[in-house]
Formats: C-alpha cells, sequence, structure tokens
C-alpha cells in the first residue's frame, strides 16, 4: 500500500485547523484581531479563562503562527502576525472555494 505524501499546503492547512479548532483560541485571536495595536497585558483579564489555560491556548497560535508574542517585563506584547493570516486567509478560501466548485452526489 503506498503511502499519500501530503503537500505544503495541506500540512500548513491542517496544522491552522488544530491550532483553530478550539473555542477559546477563536476568542482569542478575535480579541486580537480587534485590537488597534498589538496588546500588551494578561489576556485572561479579560476573556473568562484561567492564567493557565490562556497560557497553553496562546502556546498552540503562537506555534501555528497565527500570533506573535514578545516578553516585555512584566508583560508580554500579543498580536496576530499578519503575514500567516494571511496565508491562512488564502489556504482557507482556496480550500472552500475547490471544494464549492464542485458538483457531486450531495448536491
Amino acid at each position: 500500500m503506498q503511502s499519500r505524501h501530503y503537500t505544503d499546503d495541506e500540512q500548513r492547512l491542517a496544522r491552522l485547523a488544530k491550532a483553530l479548532g478550539h473555542p477559546a483560541r477563536i476568542a482569542i485571536v478575535r480579541f486580537l484581531a480587534a485590537q488597534e495595536s498589538c496588546f500588551f497585558g494578561d489576556i485572561h483579564e479579560v476573556l473568562p479563562i484561567s492564567k493557565a489555560t490562556v497560557s497553553q491556548h496562546l502556546k498552540e497560535l503562537r506555534d501555528a503562527g497565527l500570533i506573535q508574542g514578545e516578553i516585555h517585563p512584566p508583560k508580554v506584547r500579543y498580536c496576530i502576525n499578519r503575514e500567516n493570516w494571511d496565508l491562512a486567509r488564502r489556504l482557507f478560501a482556496d480550500l472552500f472555494r475547490e471544494c464549492a466548485d464542485k458538483h457531486g452526489c450531495c448536491d
């Protein structure tokens, strides 16, 4: 049996989807996207999520490249990673467009 090799875009899209696969992460991304500049502060003070849980979700979003975080003691600066966000938008749009363009048995 031959294994399928996934394209770089398929692997990236899966990683992004996983990172966005929790409602708390969606809330964090929405909060950061609504900011006019990078957010300096503790997100757990703004969202109804414990500090430990926020840290885990921020790590997942950072690892996927959707957000950036820099330590500026005593706070951390969080921003949407615009370059990767644009890539994510393109990858998801391409996927949804490809699926919408196909007509099959489910019509």
